[in-house]
């Protein structure tokens, strides 16, 4: 090998990477300590990233249906004030969609509560009468019931008692308490320092994006700064066709569970529809959590139509799962169906919600890139195209 002063460089910066990576090997805990703490300080950052993405789809939008690029000259004031305009109307129409879900499902839930707490009494009563009624039909069951009080007696209440006094003077109790509400007033604290880094990011995105751009051609080739910027654009059109399409799959899902449910004349149609639709944002599971609440509000009213339900919302929840989903998801963001369900299995299984949130857009970045790489290659080698059929 010529030892120019290209490969002399080239050589110093493999040494200097193999020093790094022996002794962040040699000090793993360290390493990694060093970075948990680097992101819990960009924590806020982060958030507020995630949240300016996602608004910025509904913003560009808005933007673009009220302020278009006509491509003539006009008033430097009006363009001055149409993102603001934009990034409010953004603000208004998100908090005014979590009114309406909060104004419109708590009264139901209250009142439900209610229902419930005004018929425990009488449920106690049938619960009784439930119970004698299987005494008398089983009077081994006695036995078992006996057995269990006695378990009971012979327990040492005062000695459990001592244990749980102990318990709360060693301080574990307040302890537990003080680390849950440092985490909640963390959490808020990230969520709000989040928020207004989104507003100033999405106020001011085209000139931070001139910026990262301008340090990125600074610091790297050309060529590489190309390819950088390529897949960036890539990732940003991906995710932001990924959450289009996943607003659309869930208003998709909410107006099939207000039709069947109209149909079948269950209560609480239209609350239970919108509460799925909102639920449903989290790919594929997202709506369990509808069902859950779907499933009590009716529970008070009818428990045979909630046993119904589960069996609608089971019966919608495949058809969605397994036809709907994939193909409205899976086009938006350009992935095959087959590859749609391997990603959202893959991320449930590895980060939970926020892997099922990001392995979707992420394999279709991946598959496209795979698929342009694959396609250049077996253009360059010209490859007979029956072999490939």
């Amino acid at each position: 090998m010529e030892f120019n002063r290209k490969n002399m460089k080239s050589l110093m910066l493999l040494i200097a990477f193999g020093i790094v990576l022996f002794l962040g090997l040699q000090n793993i805990a360290i390493l990694f300590g060093a970075v948990r703490t680097v992101l819990h300080l960009l924590l806020p950052f982060i958030i507020g990233g995630v949240i300016a993405f996602i608004l910025n789809v509904p913003m560009r939008a808005i933007e673009r249906t009220l302020f278009p690029d006509t491509g003539k000259p006009g008033p430097r004031r009006y363009k001055k004030f149409s993102r603001p305009v934009s990034l409010v109307l953004t603000l208004a129409a998100v908090v005014g969609v979590l009114t309406l879900l909060i104004f419109t499902v708590w009264p139901q839930l209250t009142n439900s509560v209610g229902m419930l707490r005004a018929s425990m009494p009488e449920f106690a009563n049938r619960l009784t009468e439930w119970g004698n009624d299987l005494v008398a039909r089983y009077p081994e069951i006695e036995d078992y019931v006996y057995q269990a009080i006695k378990s009971l007696e012979s327990v040492n209440w005062a000695e459990q008692f001592q244990n749980l006094l102990s318990f709360l003077r060693n301080g574990n109790l307040l302890d537990s308490t003080f680390s849950v509400a440092s985490s909640i007033i963390g959490g808020i604290t990230n969520a709000v320092l989040g928020m207004i880094f989104a507003i100033y990011v999405l106020l001011q995105k085209e000139r931070l994006a001139a910026n990262m751009k301008k340090l990125l051609y600074a610091w790297t080739p050309e060529r590489h700064a190309d390819t950088v910027i390529d897949i960036a654009r890539l990732t940003q059109k991906t995710f932001s066709k990924f959450i289009s399409g996943q607003v659309l799959e869930a208003c998709i899902l909410g107006g099939m569970f207000l039709i069947a449910m109209t149909i079948f004349h269950m209560p609480y149609a239209v609350v239970i529809g919108l509460v799925i639709a909102v639920t449903a944002l989290i790919p594929i599971f997202g709506a369990f959590i509808g069902c859950f609440l779907g499933t009590f509000l009716i529970l008070i009213t009818n428990p045979v139509q909630a046993l119904w339900f589960i069996v609608l919302f089971l019966v919608l929840q495949q058809i969605e799962g397994n036809l709907i989903y994939p193909h409205v998801v899976g086009n938006s963001v350009g992935l095959p169906s087959i590859w749609v369900l391997v990603a959202v299995t893959t991320g449930a299984s590895t980060m939970g919600v926020l892997g099922m949130l990001i392995n979707i857009p992420l394999f279709s970045v991946i598959y496209t890139l795979l698929r342009r790489y694959t396609n250049r290659e077996v253009g360059r080698k010209h490859i007979d195209p029956h072999k490939l059929r």
